[in-house]
């Protein structure tokens, strides 16, 4: 139950937070113990813990089954299978990636790790995603691969971004960390471009601890992305390509299918948690949430909000306040990735509507630790940083 009736009560300036226990973004959702001992009962018993176990079979069988594809390849993080991907699609002699700035903190790093030069387009201010048109004016004769992320809200462009690629020769790799359980036109999310790459880190939909996964109807692709995770090693022990060791183990693996068996029962959690903040947000004067798209398949996990012209306090102060109430609010990505100091080349044009979109969006509380009474206080407390806005202001340097 949300107290606070004066700027003192708030626990960045002397009062007691409201929650006791952290509220994160993240998903952290933990499968059931007795799925997850029951699948490590299988490598145990074979005494087998890595190396394309059992375990990880069966887990790269019912996730190319779920996002109907005909191949999923996993890798011990999806750091790893971005890299990979990259080095195989990647066009010979071409260095640079189209790619987003309004993106994942790492995401230029991991070009980079790939031995490739991100060259940042625009997004569109609606969507605050890749767009066709907007990755077009960034190809040019030194164009490797174009790198559709889908948003942490809803999907990219999918079909325009096919058809650019086809238009130009270029390859079309997607990252897709935050939709695996995302539709685009009825479309299950997993099977566009040549490849899609997804993590299975502890925040995501399905917790491995740590883990991620490429899925592709490319059969030679599959077969390369496996050799390569395997220290580039054929079946047939020949080793001619580039290759580390990325392969997911089985307790990972075990991980992941306990919570693949729970996937829609999180999702159905996660959209009532989404329903509260859709009801409540609108009671915040000046502040919007970043809908999902109904039509489709949506996994409900992210809440993303914009404060829209007239919300009267800095962004970076209203993340200090929730963060001293233990609510563990984040800028949207921020800053942009091309506003960043890197020790590797980035190329970059016009990208004013991305700085600008990159000051305007929070994300809030959610995830398995969230309930909606949580919810209730969350929106309470924006809503009382709006109502005092002018004498929380003056607490603040200028």
């Amino acid at each position: 139950m949300f107290s606070k009736t004066q700027p003192s009560d708030l626990a960045m300036f002397g009062g007691s937070p409201v929650f006791d226990t952290i509220r994160s973004i993240s998903n952290l959702v933990r499968p059931d113990i007795e799925r997850f001992l029951a699948y490590s009962k299988i490598f145990h018993d074979a005494r087998q813990y890595t190396d394309h176990g059992a375990v990880e079979r069966e887990l790269e069988r019912r996730l190319a089954q779920f996002h109907h594809v005909k191949h999923c390849v996993s890798f011990a993080g999806g750091f790893w299978g971005l890299v990979m991907s990259m080095k195989c699609l990647a066009l010979p002699g071409r260095t640079e990636v189209v790619m987003p700035s309004l993106t994942y903190r790492r995401l230029a790093d991991i070009v980079a790790w790939a031995g490739l030069v991100p060259h940042f387009c625009e997004v569109d201010p609606q969507t605050l995603s890749i767009t066709a048109e907007k990755a077009a004016s960034c190809v040019n004769e030194n164009t490797a691969l174009i790198l559709g992320v889908h948003p942490i809200v809803n999907c990219c462009d999918v079909e325009g971004l096919e058809a650019l690629s086809a238009q130009t020769g270029i390859p079309l790799l997607f990252d897709a960390v935050e939709s695996v359980y995302e539709s685009y036109r009825g479309r299950k999310i997993g099977s566009c471009g040549r490849a899609e790459c997804f993590s299975m880190q502890s925040s995501k939909l399905f917790n491995a601890f740590e883990g991620g996964y490429v899925t592709t109807n490319d059969d030679a692709l599959a077969a390369r992305l496996r050799d390569m995770r395997h220290n580039g090693l054929r079946q047939d022990g020949t080793h001619d390509d580039i290759g580390i060791d990325a392969k997911q183990n089985e307790i990972h693996a075990a991980m992941a299918l306990a919570a693949l068996d729970d996937v829609d029962d999180q999702v159905e959690r996660n959209r009532r948690r989404y329903y509260a903040y859709q009801r409540l947000i609108p009671t915040v004067p000046h502040m919007r949430l970043v809908a999902f798209d109904e039509s489709e398949r949506c996994g409900f996990k992210n809440i993303v909000v914009e404060l829209l012209d007239g919300w009267p306090v800095k962004r970076e102060h209203v993340l200090a306040i929730l963060h001293a109430e233990h609510m563990l609010s984040r800028p949207y990505y921020f800053p942009a990735l091309h506003q960043k100091r890197t020790d590797y080349p980035m190329v970059w044009g016009d990208l004013h509507a991305t700085e600008d979109l990159a000051q305007r969006f929070l994300m809030l509380p959610c995830g398995h630790f969230v309930d909606e009474a949580d919810v209730e206080s969350v929106v309470a407390t924006l809503r009382f940083i709006h109502a005092h806005a002018a004498a929380i202001n003056e607490r603040f340097p200028s």
